[in-house]
């Protein structure tokens, strides 16, 4: 884990070096031991790299949900974004219901690009008498930062699959990612549940001391699943035999979906096209051997998801390389 730390690190690091005559672009992500964050600092990396006259300096931490908010106002110029969170905000639902401004908001969010966000993991001790998520009455469960695209994502697969509300028939601790993660370490929670694409970097470090196991819904069909999923989440199965102290004999199910890279609408088409293609031109740069490196696809970047429009600058590299018309 600390080598996996070091390397995000190096890659934040990296990315906030710039020169005087450069433009200095703000992109903020959530926490940094995160795949997503390593995505996102990855492609603010090889953009600083390979082009003179822009750099994007990356900060790690907080909420998604809020960077967006921050994105469209104008105070930084990139964030992490999904399809569902988008059309949250864009309607002023959910985590955006007290936001009166978040619709007009959302005016001014565009996409750069999408990935695939990772399987949503729920995960116990090996000797946890809990074996599947409808025994997690009464448990403390992680679900990620309340208020955030995850929370609200894990807290709705469980409604969906077992009926089970967070907050009223399990514990839903209040917490970021780095504590909801030491919790689960320290032994004072039940449940932690992440979304990756394995191997991930938490569980690598939780079982090389301990052995877990995932748990998924005794049933993952029926109306309220299909309610839940919608046209931008889908079933995806966490493999058996991944970490060395996994227990499952057998895949089991969760859900999966997309996050992207938000950028503000107003921001200059040609610099939007130049960071697009810089980083899809240099893509081999991209060696490390992790998933969300072998993920990374251009046909899935620039697909229509929910209501969110690409920028107009990332539409145009998209085009010309015969992924959009």
């Amino acid at each position: 884990m600390m080598k996996f730390t070091a390397v995000l690190s190096a890659l934040l690091l990296a990315s906030g070096l710039t020169h005087a005559n450069e433009a200095k672009l703000k992109m903020a992500t959530i926490a940094p031991s995160l795949g997503q964050a390593i995505t996102m600092a990855t492609f603010a990396n090889v953009v600083t790299d390979n082009l003179d006259d822009v750099s994007i300096e990356v900060s790690g931490g907080g909420a998604a949900t809020l960077h967006m908010m921050e994105v469209a106002r104008g105070n930084l110029d990139m964030s992490m974004t999904s399809p569902v969170v988008y059309n949250l905000m864009a309607a002023g639902k959910a985590m955006y219901k007290k936001e009166a401004e978040a619709p007009e908001l959302a005016k001014n969010l565009q996409l750069l690009m999408w990935f695939p966000y990772g399987q949503y993991h729920f995960t116990v001790r090996a000797d946890s008498d809990i074996e599947l998520l409808d025994d997690i009455e009464g448990a403390s469960v992680f679900l990620g930062p309340q208020g955030g695209g995850a929370y609200n994502a894990a807290a709705g697969w469980i409604k969906a699959t077992t009926g089970l509300a967070a907050g009223e028939d399990f514990e839903a601790i209040k917490a970021n990612w780095q504590t909801g993660y030491q919790a689960f370490l320290d032994g004072k929670i039940d449940v932690y549940v992440n979304g990756c694409l394995d191997p991930c970097g938490q569980l690598i470090q939780f079982t090389e001391t301990e052995e877990i196991r995932f748990i998924g819904p005794e049933s993952h069909e029926g109306e309220a699943v299909e309610k839940f999923l919608g046209k931008w989440r889908y079933t995806a199965e966490v493999p058996s035999g991944v970490y060395e102290g996994q227990k499952n004999e057998a895949p089991v199910m969760s859900f999966d979906t997309a996050v992207g890279i938000g950028v503000r609408a107003d921001l200059d088409e040609d610099t939007v096209y130049r960071i697009t293609k810089t980083f899809w031109d240099n893509i081999e740069q991209v060696t490390s051997e992790a998933p969300w490196a072998k993920a990374l696809d251009v046909e899935f970047a620039a697909s229509k998801r929910g209501l969110m429009e690409l920028h107009p600058g990332a539409a145009r590299y998209y085009r010309e390389a015969g992924v959009l018309k």
